[in-house]
């Protein structure tokens, strides 16, 4: 049997590819395609607004999102009776949005709307009216209201507990979060040694979705909690606990404590290893690496650099192999080993060349130019960059920073590497004038001012709603975008 997929699954595989103005554009056309067959404010139109606002919502475009969502909302199960549990859902992600937006009294009032409309429909003793106490807790913990956040919280986790269901997961990683925001020093996960290892699972998956838009602070305590309830539970070589120390890992370096991302990544290597799972080993070796030059301890970061390139040859391909080399010539630059950083970078590009990864080989062909300009070889440094360029997508991280650096090389320098907010400006315009049609605009200026991009357009002719809408629509996709990028150098 074919399954044909829905255009919000089409959007979705876009959104995860980044093509963040694509997505939009083929939900844009659903809600037109809906409006024709069906009308607007028909069942079918609040359907289509939510999945353009689920979109937008996943494309940082919050203020649009609110109004999709609100356009869903518009359309009461008073005049459609069968809508009542879709209209609970579009309540719940409006006030989402809004939260997210920062408008947290409007958020609440949303919330708690839809918290008593699902009292009324469901009963507060069925998981349905458990699914609206779960933003709410969430919005108020964000207002820093923990008491009743926690009330929210534990009522949550009861319900679904009582029920059976799975989504306590979800409901008790929240409820971590608010009692360590209450009490540092509380057991992130009372009673969840009780749960079987599936919804185990489910916990440490929801904890590490969490983590995304937490303060590492705060979460490598519940994190190092979660880790002994999983090794107490499923074992230290299951891969939720292994997924879990990963993740503590990388608290570790946002929240400065070096030693402990050292140890949890030695945890994990020596997990690999005794699964023999040479591949996973691998990534964790070079993790080491990197933890142990980042904490300062150069000697033992290159020599695990050293231990990881033996582990890639045994691999033999030549993929890993160039990778390991890339990174160890750069950590052999960084430590001043300038003799021995050169061969490593001019090795890593050969290697790739027999591979059939070009994102690899293009990385690989930029750092080697880096290394080339900063040594003064400029004439190498250019052939060397361009070369890397060629391969690499125009908006790949290392393809900006070798572009910034591209234009330095230009002008005779060795240091200052360009100027990598024009550099992003230029690619903010690039991106805004391929998605647009090429007689729209006569002209398109971007600039970065203040930490943010600054943009001028002059259009050549009047353009329909259509087009303007469009125009709309591609500026906000590259805000969302390139503010990321702009973001990270700094």
């Amino acid at each position: 049997m074919t399954i044909t997929p829905t255009p919000f699954d089409a959007a979705v595989a876009l959104l995860q590819d980044g093509r963040l103005v694509e997505a939009e554009a083929v939900m844009v056309r659903e809600l037109d395609a809906v409006a024709a067959r069906h009308g607007a404010g028909s069942p079918q139109w609040a359907s289509a607004q939510c999945d353009l606002g689920n979109v937008l919502l996943n494309a940082d475009q919050l203020g649009r999102a609110v109004d999709c969502f609100r356009a869903a909302v518009s359309v009461s199960p008073r005049d459609f009776p069968g809508l009542h549990k879709d209209h609970l859902t579009y309540r719940s992600n409006l006030g989402l949005a809004l939260r997210l937006a920062g408008r947290l009294d409007e958020a609440e009032a949303e919330l708690r709307a839809g918290l008593a409309a699902r009292e009324a429909f469901y009963g507060r003793e069925h998981p349905g009216y458990a699914f609206g106490l779960e933003p709410l807790a969430e919005l108020l913990l964000s207002r820093g209201a923990l008491a009743a956040a926690h009330q929210a919280a534990e009522e949550m986790v009861a319900n679904l507990w009582r029920n059976g269901h799975e989504r306590v997961a979800v409901a008790l990683a929240l409820r971590a979060e608010i009692v360590r925001a209450a009490d540092p020093g509380a057991e992130a996960f009372a009673d969840a040694d009780r749960l079987p290892g599936p919804v185990l699972e489910q916990l440490a998956l929801a904890v590490q979705r969490r983590i995304e838009a937490g303060d590492p602070r705060m979460y490598a305590g519940i994190v190092r909690d979660l880790v002994r309830l999983l090794e107490a539970q499923l074992g230290p070589d299951h891969r939720a606990t292994l997924n879990a120390l990963s993740s503590l890992a990388n608290l570790g370096r946002d929240a400065g404590d070096q030693a402990g991302r050292v140890e949890a990544i030695r945890r994990v290597l020596a997990a690999y290893d005794r699964q023999g799972n040479a591949e996973a080993a691998l990534m964790a070796a070079m993790g080491l690496a990197l933890a142990h030059g980042e904490a300062g301890e150069t000697g033992a970061g290159l020599h695990a650099y050293a231990a990881a390139h033996e582990r890639a040859v045994r691999i033999g391909r030549p993929e890993p192999v160039s990778q390991v080399l890339r990174n160890w010539g750069l950590a052999l630059q960084e430590a001043e080993r300038f003799t021995e950083a050169e061969p490593c970078l001019r090795d890593a590009v050969r290697i790739a060349q027999t591979g059939a990864d070009p994102e690899l080989l293009g990385r690989g062909r930029i750092a080697l130019g880096l290394f080339l300009q900063h040594r003064n070889r400029l004439g190498e440094a250019r052939t060397v960059i361009e070369e890397g360029l060629a391969v690499l997508d125009p908006v790949h991280p290392d393809a900006m920073v070798g572009r910034s650096h591209l234009g330095a090389v230009l002008e005779g320098r060795t240091c200052g590497c360009g100027d990598m907010p024009g550099t992003l400006a230029e690619a903010f315009r690039a991106f805004v004038l391929s998605k647009l049609p090429p007689d729209l605009l006569e002209d398109l200026r971007v600039r970065v001012e203040d930490g943010d991009f600054k943009i001028e357009v002059n259009l050549r002719r009047e353009p329909s709603p259509a087009e303007l809408e469009r125009l709309n629509g591609v500026v906000q996709s590259a805000y969302a975008e390139f503010r990321r990028r702009l973001a990270a150098q700094h």
